[in-house]
């Protein structure tokens, strides 16, 4: 469980990356922040494209940035937009979150600024990591 002063700075973070979000096409603004298990908070923002491939989910950029920052073990990721329930991370950012740790909690905050928690375990079971890789020079 994220305590109640991080839990807050995190959804802060999460809502006012949300006002920087990047979406002509879908109008449907997320943002997310990140919670890397050193204390430092990385904030994102969903980011479409004319070329709808390359459009970039919150959550994503989110965990980029704290990768790109040295990061490496995510405690807690919030996830905010302006939809009346709650807008859940989408398959690829589930991977993607798995990568960065099996016990992520995964706070969802909706326009009127209420909360539920899930884990990353919960929303991916059984998700594909580096476990599930050969060991290197070995075969299947």
């Amino acid at each position: 469980m994220v305590m109640n002063e991080k839990l807050d700075r995190l959804v802060d973070l999460a809502i006012k990356s949300k006002e920087m979000a990047y979406v002509p096409y879908s109008k449907f603004r997320v943002g997310a922040a990140v919670l890397s298990a050193d204390g430092r908070i990385f904030g994102g923002c969903n980011i479409e494209n004319a070329s709808y491939g390359a459009t970039n989910c919150a959550e994503r950029t989110a965990v980029f940035k704290s990768v790109s920052e040295g990061a490496r073990q995510i405690e807690a990721i919030a996830i905010a937009s302006d939809h009346p329930t709650f807008a859940y991370p989408c398959g690829i950012c589930r991977q993607v979150m798995a990568e960065f740790g099996q016990d992520i909690i995964i706070i969802l905050v909706n326009k009127n600024r209420e909360i539920i928690q899930t884990n990353i375990e919960d929303l991916l079971p059984h998700s594909f990591t580096k476990k599930d890789l050969p060991e290197e020079n070995n075969e299947f």
